[in-house]
């Protein structure tokens, strides 16, 4: 008896951890079903001020409320180990996902877009895009 309640418990948690893995990862859903992805890593001017960090992260934030944004992410460094291929010289990341090539070039030109270049612009020194599509 006992080993067949075991058994049932493990089952039961193998299925549990294997749901929330397939489920619980946001990004891999966000592949699935938004294909196009726009990585934008900024160099802020004054990296020592946490007031322009902060500005600027606010200002990427707004950027959600672009319709063809389906998923935002927003960051800073992380402190993990330091090693020769992790590059820890920006300060702040945006991580967009898009349904499709259209939807990204709509939000280049939106106005929530140029407004924030505008508005946050003279924040930092150095941007650099990488811009993909899942293959």
């Amino acid at each position: 008896m006992q080993k067949s309640n075991r058994r049932k418990f493990l089952g039961t948690a193998a299925a549990l951890a294997a749901a929330t893995a397939v489920s619980g990862n946001p990004v891999a859903d966000a592949k699935a079903k938004y294909p196009v992805v726009h990585h934008v890593f900024f160099w802020l001017k004054n990296p020592d001020s946490e007031e322009d960090k902060q500005k600027l992260v606010a200002g990427v934030k707004k950027l959600k409320n672009i319709p063809t944004v389906k998923v935002l992410h927003v960051g800073v460094v992380a402190s993990t180990e330091k090693r020769e291929v992790v590059d820890n010289s920006w300060h702040v990341s945006e991580l967009m996902f898009f349904a499709d090539l259209a939807g990204q070039a709509t939000y280049q030109t939106h106005p929530l877009h140029l407004d924030f270049i505008k508005e946050c612009g003279h924040l930092w020194e150095k941007v650099l895009v990488y811009d993909m599509l899942e293959v």
